[in-house]
């Protein structure tokens, strides 16, 4: 079935995702549900008040307070949505899809899938053509991930796979070589997985490596320079300052959004290709030593577990959401056969 990767426009439906802003700028992000009800302690504000209005709405609660109704944007979406792994931020997931130029109609391939909040980046920017094929080691996490972007599009779109294994052993199994034009790594070890992306990747497609630590960005820039598969590797990170502007009172906010990670790109090369400046100059001797390895291992740079009992509460909240999404999708369809 091929999804469309718009979002809903038009009146407000049962089963649509709503951001409610209410007193003093206090966001709710509800489904909208028969017989729901938002409880706050300003009162109660009856689902069935939004039904019928179009987006950017003022509905009044049962207090008198009233709210502003509006769909929730892309960035919103993700930044609420349930969580089984940390997610990629909108700042980052839009320096990716610069850095990385995915385009309509790419063949992408994503690891590991998290929550879900870049695969729907990454959807949106290949559009119905393109093909999205994403690897998660753990089980729970896609499920987290199938329901967050089922919720979004309102049902699976079908130009996107979910292989729930290790990238290195089933990457071969799921595309042929040479025939992937980009791959995002966002993994705490991505220099284990250059190999088998090399062989994946077409000649001038692009690796994007998606990093917390200044420490991972040394090593896998460092293994991508010593595979002589890649254009040298470049990297970069992304800080976004907002700016208070109201009147003649204009001047940075007190709180910005600064480090959240680091970005490394390179090109893969033709089979047998050597760049010029590699060629003018010898190959450096590594600056690092064995013993440095160690503090560049997945643990040390701090692989943070959630507990499994946390984790099933998450799959189960995300699974909630996405029935609110069919339910949406299934009265759409409904009224365009009628």
């Amino acid at each position: 079935m091929t999804v469309d990767l718009t979002r809903p426009t038009g009146p407000f439906r049962y089963g649509d995702r709503v951001q409610l802003t209410g007193p003093k700028g206090r966001l709710h992000t509800i489904t909208l549900r028969e017989k729901g009800e938002l409880h706050t302690h300003h009162g109660v504000l009856r689902h069935a008040q939004l039904v019928g209005l179009p987006d950017g709405s003022v509905v009044t609660g049962s207090g008198g307070h009233e709210y502003l109704a509006l769909r929730p944007l892309l960035r919103d979406f993700v930044m609420s949505m349930p969580r089984g792994a940390a997610i990629v931020y909108p700042k980052d997931a839009a320096q990716i899809l610069a850095s990385a130029d995915i385009f309509p109609g790419a063949t992408v391939v994503e690891a590991g899938v998290g929550s879900g909040a870049l695969s729907l980046w990454l959807l949106r920017a290949i559009g119905a053509t393109g093909r999205l094929v994403s690897f998660e080691r753990r089980e729970e996490f896609a499920e987290v991930a199938r329901a967050n972007v089922e919720t979004y599009l309102g049902t699976p779109p079908a130009n996107w796979e979910v292989v729930v294994g290790d990238l290195v052993e089933s990457l071969p199994g799921a595309v042929a070589p040479a025939s992937v034009d980009r791959v995002v790594l966002d993994m705490l070890a991505p220099w284990e997985c250059i190999d088998a992306v090399a062989d994946a990747l077409t000649p001038g497609g692009v690796v994007l490596c998606y990093v917390a630590t200044a420490t991972q960005l040394s090593r896998v820039a460092e293994f991508i320079r010593g595979t002589g598969l890649f254009t040298d590797p470049e990297a970069n990170e992304t800080m976004v300052r907002g700016w208070h502007v109201e009147g003649l009172a204009v001047r940075p906010d007190h709180r910005m959004v600064a480090h959240t990670g680091f970005l490394l790109t390179a090109r893969r090369l033709a089979p047998g290709a050597v760049p010029p400046d590699v060629r003018k100059r010898a190959l450096k001797k590594p600056s690092y030593a064995d013993e440095d390895v160690e503090i560049w291992t997945p643990g040390a740079v701090g692989d943070r577990e959630i507990t499994d009992k946390n984790l099933r509460k998450r799959v189960r909240e995300a699974q909630r959401i996405a029935d609110g999404a069919r339910i949406a999708a299934a009265t759409e369809t409904d009224a365009a056969t009628d």
